[in-house]
């Protein structure tokens, strides 16, 4: 995988994969043994906005801008939401990916969306509505961030891979306002451990759905054109059984769309945690994928190759 080795660099790869650890890890504490979370204001190296004002706190956008980002440039954008039963988490646990695609010369992006813990016992429909609303806001604003709003890759980690699957849906689902839909699909999706279908026949914690469980399945809504996928997920997760992105994958092929599976054997739901080593396979095979689609940044030096991350 060429395309890989051109932006090896272990420290983006360590910041990632421990945000990712960290929310999967984090999702098998019962509620109630969950410390208070604290709502991250602002990241170093960020530019911070507000996109929706709420109580206790709004939510808010962290934008990671590459080092030789110049003004009126349109970079591709890579937005991450972070995981957590649509019960916990917060940016926090998803500006490693951010920060790693800004190395890379995309635009990251680390939103926040609502969560039962941290806005009054909210429903999975609100985390579904603020995901759709921040990338539509991500995309209004695109010339302010410096970003191609039609080249945004959208990928995310358990709920909140179910998050970023909605915002490839063009339809307004339960709870959702039309007005904040996205204006433009993402051009690709990277899902990790994602929830995919919450049906009550055979989906993870329909119940938190209530009526709305189908009209909330990813897989039970796809648009007959998808963008192109690609999702990990291990064999031995017990919390989001492997079997709902492999019937994920089987749709979309079926239907003509563009889906990669890649298996991580004995993976649980954290499997960059409990395999380490997946932590900088994982965004090798990410890379590898973009360079596929066309989708890397260009940041090549006088000699015409690609340099190293942080060059």
């Amino acid at each position: 995988m060429k395309s890989a080795l051109w932006f090896g660099c272990i420290v983006p790869l360590a910041l990632a994969g421990a945000a990712f650890s960290q929310t999967a890890a984090t999702a098998k504490v019962p509620a109630a043994q969950r410390p208070p979370e604290t709502t991250p204001v602002a990241f170093p190296g960020a530019e911070t906005f507000v996109f929706r004002e709420l109580t206790p706190d709004p939510l808010r956008v962290h934008v990671f801008k590459p080092k030789n980002w110049q003004a009126g440039e349109k970079r591709p954008g890579f937005v991450w939401f972070f995981g957590g039963g649509w019960s916990h988490g917060t940016p926090a646990n998803a500006v490693g990916f951010a920060k790693w695609a800004a190395d890379l010369g995309f635009v990251g992006v680390a939103p926040d969306y609502r969560t039962h813990d941290r806005f009054g016992g909210t429903s999975p429909l609100a985390s579904v509505a603020d995901a759709r609303a921040a990338l539509h806001w991500v995309e209004e604003r695109a010339a302010e961030l410096g970003i191609d709003p039609q080249r945004i890759v959208v990928g995310g980690n358990s709920a909140g891979g179910h998050v970023a699957l909605w915002t490839a849906i063009a339809h307004t689902p339960p709870g959702s306002d039309e007005r904040e839909a996205p204006k433009f699909k993402p051009v690709a999706l990277v899902l990790t451990s994602a929830v995919s279908d919450t049906t009550v026949e055979k989906g993870y914690t329909p119940k938190r759905f209530g009526e709305n469980a189908t009209a909330l399945s990813p897989i039970d809504q796809l648009d007959a054109k998808m963008p192109p996928m690609l999702v990990f997920h291990g064999d031995a997760d017990t919390t989001v059984p492997q079997r709902q992105s492999l019937a994920l994958r089987d749709k979309l092929i079926a239907t003509g769309n563009v889906s990669e599976f890649v298996n991580v054997p004995g993976g649980s739901h954290n499997f960059s945690g409990d395999l380490p080593e997946w932590r900088e396979k994982t965004r090798t095979i990410i890379l590898d994928f973009l360079a596929r689609q066309n989708l890397l940044p260009e940041k090549r030096n006088n000699a015409g190759r690609r340099p190293a991350l942080g060059s």
